[in-house]
């Protein structure tokens, strides 16, 4: 069981490294630009967009643990 959890996080880890797609709009403003600050721009966009849904998830599943472990404190006693 614990190997399968292992393969997964596995697998999710390097799945964005196949993925290595580009809208065509986005590809060819940056390959056609020599002014490498609108790629840079672009790049840092997509890195902020990203962040957020990665926090809410995080916290979600820390209120989650948070909200079990007291469940589970309250049962012992």
């Amino acid at each position: 069981m614990k190997i399968r959890y292992i393969l997964l996080f596995i697998l999710l880890f390097l799945l964005p490294e196949f993925a290595q797609a580009q809208c065509s709009m986005c590809r060819a403003v940056l390959q056609s630009g020599t002014d490498q600050s609108a790629a840079e721009g672009i790049n840092n966009g997509i890195l902020y967009l990203m962040v957020f849904p990665y926090l809410l998830i995080g916290a979600l599943g820390y209120f989650i643990y948070r909200s079990r472990k007291k469940a589970k404190k309250l049962d012992q006693s």
